[in-house]
């Protein structure tokens, strides 16, 4: 795919809407259909325009290294999915994933486009920046009003027009954590502001120096902290440590931290949500699995039946999305009553054994080699598009570090976000120089 040149301004009109489609599709994640339909429409929207500008032989929009580099990306993610149907468990399910996931290549080619010249990647990045900003101070609210505004606004239209609520009064009750703008029933919001957490701590930082990334990050940590998911906590530490050292600098950093933990410490003593996390946490200091696994909400024994489903099909794994049908056959208690209240598992709540579960060791090996690539990318790049590209790398990173617990990665919701990551990456590193953010890039 030919560079597109600096002064074509008639092919940059022409996909000028890309970076408002991605917006609107991050705006619309507390809704999952819609959100669901504005990534579908986008990216054949995307894929008609660009086969008509190959038939009208014009120049495309995009440069080559970025256009391959996300290629290679949607295979690293689509190809343990083919290669695992033939064997899958349930082979319709497997095959129907295959065919939906096709949309994603368009996807991430038009994320990149979206992203390609400095015009696109100021619109993006500072987008993402302000619905982060605007979930986190809706979150805030939440956390000191009892309800937020932006739910409660969309569950009141919803009902306005004819619909059920978004959430049952039984599920608004049994909310252990902060759910924000997602709600009591959906509780993603301290996944979703971690893994988000880099383009606004960049934003704050670009604009307001060292205080604005502190206020930002002391914000965003409230609202993730009491989002109460502990994977969150850890994905937000990660991003502490890499965004707070180039901006505060070590000795800085060390303060900031002495302080969040005074913080905590104090949200601990008026949050009773967070006291039963920690206390939940702490069961893992028993000598005895039981605890381990009570600490963990029942993941140790999904991970055993993780393994297990490994052990029995190792080359191309039970197949995507098909790790409920062969949990009965690789639970190691059936007898006991699991640790998340009921149910077969749905997913093996952690990448690698995910992978290795789901999709062999051919899926994990081509997720590695998509690492490799990545680093490849990032090494041979120059300090200006890696400047350009930090806060996509350091969100992909975080959200896909194995040490962690984890959502499906071939599910709808985390499979996008994952690969939206993805293409912000490889579009911002080979995209097209110029002026952002108050400052002169130089090119790539």
């Amino acid at each position: 795919m030919p560079n597109w040149p600096a002064d074509d301004a008639t092919h940059a009109r022409a996909f000028a809407w890309t970076p408002w489609w991605l917006l609107a599709f991050v705006a619309l994640w507390p809704l999952p259909g819609p959100a669901e339909g504005v990534l579908a429409l986008g990216a054949m929207a995307l894929l008609a325009q660009l086969l008509f500008a190959i038939a009208r032989r014009r120049v495309l929009p995009l440069d080559r290294r970025a256009a391959w580099l996300a290629t290679a990306l949607f295979a690293v993610y689509w190809l343990p999915e083919l290669l695992s149907a033939p064997d899958a468990l349930d082979r319709g399910r497997a095959l129907k994933e295959v065919a939906a996931d096709l949309r994603y290549l368009p996807f991430l080619w038009g994320v990149a486009i979206a992203v390609h010249a400095a015009r696109g990647r100021k619109i993006v990045f500072a987008g993402l920046a302000l619905i982060v900003g605007a979930w986190t101070l809706d979150a805030l609210t939440q956390a000191l009003l009892g309800a937020s505004p932006l739910f409660w606004s969309l569950d009141a239209l919803k009902r306005g027009m004819g619909g059920e609520a978004f959430c049952s009064a039984a599920e608004v009750m049994a909310a252990d954590r902060l759910g924000g703008v997602f709600g009591p029933c959906n509780l993603k919001l301290g996944l979703v502001l971690a893994s988000l957490s880099p383009f606004l701590l960049s934003a704050a930082s670009r604009r307001s120096g060292v205080l604005g990334w502190c206020v930002a990050a002391l914000a965003l940590g409230i609202a993730i902290v009491l989002g109460g998911a502990r994977a969150a906590w850890l994905t937000y530490a990660l991003v502490l440590v890499f965004s707070g050292w180039r901006a505060l600098g070590a000795r800085r950093l060390s303060a900031f931290a002495a302080a969040s933990l005074l913080g905590i410490a104090a949200l601990y003593l008026v949050s009773p949500q967070l006291q039963q996390r920690v206390a939940r946490t702490t069961m893992a200091l028993q000598a005895d699995g039981s605890g381990v696994d009570g600490a963990l909400s029942g993941r140790a024994r999904i991970w055993q039946g993780a393994a297990c489903m490994a052990r029995e099909h190792p080359l191309n794994g039970v197949g995507v999305r098909g790790f409920r049908v062969a949990w009965p056959q690789c639970d190691p208690a059936p007898a006991q009553a699991p640790a998340w209240g009921g149910g077969e598992a749905y997913h093996a709540h952690q990448l690698v054994l995910e992978l290795l579960s789901e999709t062999g060791l051919s899926g994990l090996l081509l997720w590695l080699a998509g690492a490799g690539l990545v680093w490849r990318s990032w090494r041979r790049a120059d300090p200006i598009a890696r400047d350009r590209a930090r806060p996509a790398l350091l969100a992909l990173a975080v959200t896909v570090f194995p040490l962690n617990t984890h959502l499906a990665f071939y599910s709808t919701f985390w499979g996008g976000l994952v690969l939206l990551l993805a293409g912000l990456y490889a579009g911002a590193l080979y995209g097209r120089a110029g002026v952002y953010a108050g400052g002169v890039e130089g090119r790539s």
